[in-house]
């Protein structure tokens, strides 16, 4: 199985996956960006884009590792990733249905104000990192239009990282 934890920057998806790894029995993280730097690293590079979701092997990439890394150890993976361009969610997702890997989509989400703050608050890449900044447009518009409806939404607004890690392994569990 694999728990997808989806989102915009701020949402808290990095901080919960390790928390939702350690509440499922026999799961791990594996965080899709990773294949993403693996292309960004490419020489010379890949076209030019602001996005490595956006070159088309990044996705049949994501698929195939977690595929190899489920058949080679079982379990759960847990895969916190900002995907908010539909067609890529559904290439993904479809990936996982032609192998027969079940998907549990989540969605961190939070109002616009809490994340604005927390963004501001980022100790990790910064106060008011631009790069995070530029995802909540899109985020709204596709939560709006499709993302909420593919997924099973967790309002972290008000939540803790363990409090919303805690209601998304109840909810695996069930």
């Amino acid at each position: 199985m694999i728990v997808w934890l989806n989102g915009t920057h701020g949402a808290g998806k990095t901080t919960t996956s390790a928390l939702v790894q350690q509440l499922i029995p026999d799961s791990r993280v594996f965080d899709a960006e990773k294949v993403g730097e693996t292309l960004m690293d490419i020489t010379p590079g890949l076209p030019a884009t602001d996005n490595f979701q956006h070159w088309p092997p990044w996705r049949p990439l994501v698929v195939e590792t977690a595929r190899r890394v489920l058949d080679y150890t079982g379990g759960t993976l847990v895969m916190p990733m900002t995907v908010l361009v539909e067609q890529y969610w559904r290439e993904i997702s479809s990936g996982f249905a032609r192998h027969a890997i079940h998907v549990r989509h989540f969605v961190l989400h939070a109002d616009q104000d809490t994340l604005r703050g927390r963004i501001a608050g980022d100790t990790v890449l910064g106060p008011n990192s631009p790069f995070r900044l530029q995802y909540l447009e899109p985020y709204a518009e596709a939560a709006r239009t499709w993302l909420h409806a593919e997924a099973e939404v967790v309002d972290t607004t008000h939540l803790s990282p363990a409090q919303a890690a805690q209601q998304i392994a109840e909810a695996v569990k069930s």
